[in-house]
């Protein structure tokens, strides 16, 4: 395996690697994924990877094919991510400048690449160097694996939010990069 590190104009010569992943890691349930979700994720990746400060990663095997990936940017300080939760946070907790929160937008592994490790390696691929002091993620509580790998990575629950219209109820996690073990393995 190889873990490749890319920059939002980089990302773009990958998006189907990174949609071949996506497509398949949550085609499955809970997420259900239909070939028009997949398409308007994609509608939205174009977009994030002009935001400043975007990076993706990409496992890959020996072979060339994609296994694994994860992207994301810092927020902005008018992010909305914080306006969708079903109870609201402290303002201390919600607070954006720009620089504080680095939002995890997706995070996938192939089927066939589970349980190696590969969700780890691309997760902590993704967040080496960055210069946020935390960062943001929204998962669906029965997605038990995802959920669990998170929780070990360090990531607290601080709210529930339905992040669009018509989604379903998301856990909002946060992890505080401080003192953050990164050596930790799910």
């Amino acid at each position: 395996m190889r873990i490749e590190r890319y920059d939002g104009p980089e990302a773009a010569w990958v998006e189907d690697e990174l949609r071949t992943v996506y497509r398949e890691a949550f085609s499955e349930p809970p997420y259900d994924k239909t070939s028009e979700d997949v398409e308007a994720n994609f509608r939205r990746f174009r977009s994030q990877t002009k935001k400043a400060g975007f990076r993706a990663v990409l496992a890959r095997t020996d072979d060339g094919e994609p296994a694994a990936m994860a992207y994301g940017y810092p927020l902005p300080a008018s992010t909305g991510w914080w306006d969708t939760l079903t109870v609201p946070v402290p303002a201390e907790v919600s607070r954006e400048d720009g620089r504080r929160t680095f939002g995890l937008f997706e995070l996938a592994v192939h089927p066939t690449w589970r349980r190696r490790h590969l969700a780890t390696a691309v997760h902590h691929e993704l967040l080496d160097g960055i210069a946020q002091e935390r960062v943001l993620l929204n998962t669906r509580p029965e997605a038990e694996a995802a959920s669990r790998a998170y929780r070990s990575w360090g990531y607290e629950k601080v709210g529930e939010n339905h992040p669009w219209t018509g989604a379903a109820l998301h856990d909002v996690l946060v992890l505080d990069l401080p003192g953050w073990d990164q050596t930790a393995l799910a």
